[in-house]
């Protein structure tokens, strides 16, 4: 079959189809793109919701009168599980310890007590604690200091394709009392 130029410079100037040619070339990277931003905001979020777990229930147990039992403290732990609603909490870990100086300004555990599978050792009683940053306590000064770890596997997968581990340590003072005291967290 021959065409004729006068046919081809008609088939060359016709633009139907166009915009559909443009729209399917361009589709794939609008996905990704769409993708993406999903991916990288709700990661955001759930290292924020664990940020935000460790906070509470950092701040629940500083406003103790002093003394709290595990009982109290795994309720307050439990808070922590429901704020990271709708991640799943099942990759949460946090580590709670009461921490005191001695008489020449070094941390030193007066408790401390682990949730979740990230964490398999605490520091017992009356060890130094480390890494704990220079100068923040002065000599009898004490502080509760919450620790998280939350791995979080994006259910989309397609723009970060791993488990992302978010970690996070806050340091809150006691409110109502020197330093908090648990006699039964061991």
């Amino acid at each position: 079959m021959h065409m004729r130029p006068s046919m081809l410079r008609r088939l060359a100037r016709d633009e139907r189809g166009l915009s559909a040619v443009e729209f399917a070339l361009i589709l794939p990277l609008m996905v990704l793109l769409y993708t993406g931003l999903a991916e990288i905001i709700m990661s955001f979020m759930a290292e924020r919701r664990a940020s935000h777990a460790a906070s509470a229930v950092g701040d629940l147990i500083a406003q103790g009168r002093g003394v709290t039992t595990s009982t109290e403290v795994n309720q307050i732990l439990f808070v922590g599980n429901s704020s990271m609603r709708p991640f799943p909490a099942n990759d949460l870990s946090l580590r709670i310890t009461s921490v005191q100086a001695d008489s020449q300004a070094v941390p030193k555990a007066v408790w401390s007590t682990i949730k979740g599978p990230a964490y398999t050792t605490k520091p017992g009683a009356g060890t130094t604690v480390s890494p704990f940053p220079a100068n923040l306590l002065l000599a009898g000064d004490s502080v509760i200091m919450a620790e998280v770890k939350y791995s979080y596997a994006n259910p989309i997968m397609k723009v970060i394709p791993r488990t992302l581990v978010f970690q996070d340590v806050f340091y809150l003072r006691p409110r109502r009392a020197a330093v908090i005291t648990c006699p039964t967290c061991t």
